[in-house]
């Protein structure tokens, strides 16, 4: 850990995986993440590293796909529709087994939407987002150091298990300038190809890596491998805030953005002599279910709060499972929501 430096999160998420031992990028811009590659794109050329823009999306997550084959570390990054049309390329990384790391700087939507910050594509990465029975790790930043320091994490996570790793970030944590302190570099001289990647002919014997299985048992073995992975991942992998829970009577949740907000909310709740605490899931996937469910017996009611019609009140009320009332507050289409709101919302439920 070096001085903390004032770096926009846009830019400071890319120095971060750099750092971290990112050995190529391939992407296409899209605000409001646009200075995300354009970053990568000044950066990693003078370390020697690979920096490509493609033509789409669709081309870039199979750059992604095909490099991550290789054994390298890589990354892509985009916003809200550009991560859509990467969907398909998911899912073929899901089933194939191979780690890479993804950013998705959300933004309004649904269709083209607009360009301010939102959490509306928490389904879309918590559950899937392509075809088929797969997941990927979700992790969700709520401040710009955060971001940073969970970029290391994304990396070792998705060598760990072979898998894609995505990072929910959204357009102000991305467009705000906070100061930060970067780890120490990953030595990139001591990486060495996984005996199960892809090498060049002759330098030993070839693998191939494919999601493709024209037998149906042999496809549901596959599977039936996959799940097994996700049951680790989320018996080992789930990660947390508790923010002045230990007294608390009530439970805010909330995850990246809104939660930084939804602290202020807590602090007020508390000027009244409310006992409040706020839940914060860092890992959207593997969900904190069994923190909630601890939590349930001391508190009398939960309200999530987000920016989305109430896409992570579902994996709350699933854990809570009916025990305590589970209320919700969000905004939507790029409205960032106070914490003043967030509060007058919690207090019709008292």
């Amino acid at each position: 850990m070096g001085e903390k430096i004032l770096m926009k999160g846009a830019e400071a998420v890319a120095e971060a995986a750099i750092r971290a031992g990112a050995m190529a990028f391939f992407g296409y811009p899209i605000t409001p993440q646009n200075e995300t590659p354009e970053y990568f794109s000044k950066r990693m050329p003078e370390l020697g590293r690979v920096y490509l823009q493609a033509e789409s999306e669709v081309s870039s997550i199979n750059m992604v796909y095909g490099a991550a084959s290789s054994g390298i570390r890589v990354i892509t990054t985009s916003s809200s529709p550009g991560i859509s049309l990467m969907q398909e390329g998911f899912s073929y990384i899901g089933n194939s087994n191979v780690p890479c790391v993804v950013v998705n700087a959300m933004r309004g939507g649904p269709g083209l939407g607009d360009i301010a910050p939102a959490q509306s594509d928490y389904f879309q990465g918590v559950k899937g987002g392509g075809h088929g029975d797969y997941r990927n790790i979700v992790l969700a930043p709520h401040t710009v150091q955060e971001q940073c320091d969970i970029m290391y994490d994304a990396f070792e996570l998705a060598e760990k298990y072979r898998i894609l790793v995505l990072i929910l970030v959204d357009g102000l944590l991305g467009q705000m300038m906070e100061p930060v302190e970067f780890k120490d570099w990953v030595d990139v001289s001591k990486f060495r190809t996984p005996d199960w990647a892809i090498v060049g002919k002759g330098e030993r014997a070839r693998n191939l890596i494919t999601s493709f299985n024209l037998l149906p048992e042999g496809l549901e073995r596959m599977n039936l491998e996959l799940q097994r992975k996700y049951r680790e991942i989320e018996d080992t992998e789930a990660r947390v805030e508790e923010y002045m829970m230990d007294d608390a009577e009530y439970v805010i949740t909330a995850f990246g953005t809104v939660a930084r907000i939804t602290k202020t909310t807590v602090k007020l709740l508390r000027k009244e002599g409310i006992k409040a605490g706020l839940i914060r899931p860092i890992t959207l996937f593997p969900f904190p279910k069994k923190t909630i469910n601890e939590r349930v017996p001391q508190v009398k009611f939960f309200l999530d709060t987000e920016m989305n019609a109430g896409q992570m009140f579902e994996d709350v009320s699933l854990a809570v499972n009916g025990r305590k009332p589970v209320y919700f507050y969000g905004r939507t289409g790029g409205v960032v929501p106070t914490a003043e709101e967030i509060f007058d919302a919690f207090k019709k439920h008292i």
